[in-house]
C-alpha cells in the first residue's frame, strides 16, 4: 500500500515563499512523509506528531496538523522547528492533499477558511 500525494496551488505558493526562507523544507516534506504521514495512516503507530483536526472534516476526507516537523534550516531545534502542514486524507483512496504549510513565528494557526474551501471543492 502506498499514499499518493497531491498539492493545492495555495500550498505550492506556501511551500515557495517558505522554501526561500527555510531551503532544505522539498527534503524535510519528504522526509515528514515517510517518518510520520505514512507511519501514522499505514502502519497506525502514534508518534505524537500528527493531529486530527475534528472540527473540519467530510465523510470523505479528514483533516489532520502534523506538528513534530524537523527542519534541517532551523538547526537545533530539531522536530520542534515551529513549522506546521495541513492535509486531507482519504482512508478509503489513500490520498493526501497538502493544504497549507506555515511557520508558526509568522501565525499561531491554520487558516480554517482556507480549509473550509478546500473541502467545499
Amino acid at each position: 500500500m502506498k499514499i499518493e500525494y497531491r498539492e493545492t496551488e495555495e500550498f505550492k505558493k506556501d511551500l515557495k515563499k517558505l522554501t526561500k526562507r527555510f531551503p532544505s523544507l522539498p527534503d524535510d516534506i519528504a522526509t515528514a512523509k515517510k517518518n510520520a504521514i505514512e507511519i501514522y495512516h499505514l502502519l497506525n503507530i502514534d508518534n505524537q506528531s500528527v493531529f486530527q483536526i475534528n472540527a473540519l472534516h467530510t465523510a470523505e476526507l479528514e483533516i489532520y496538523k502534523l506538528k513534530k516537523f524537523a527542519c534541517k534550516s532551523l538547526k537545533g531545534k530539531g522536530v520542534h522547528s515551529g513549522i506546521r502542514l495541513i492535509y486531507a486524507y482519504g482512508p478509503g483512496s489513500l490520498l493526501v492533499h497538502m493544504i497549507e504549510i506555515y511557520y508558526k513565528g509568522d501565525r499561531e494557526n491554520e487558516d480554517r477558511e482556507r480549509i473550509k474551501r478546500f473541502l467545499k471543492e
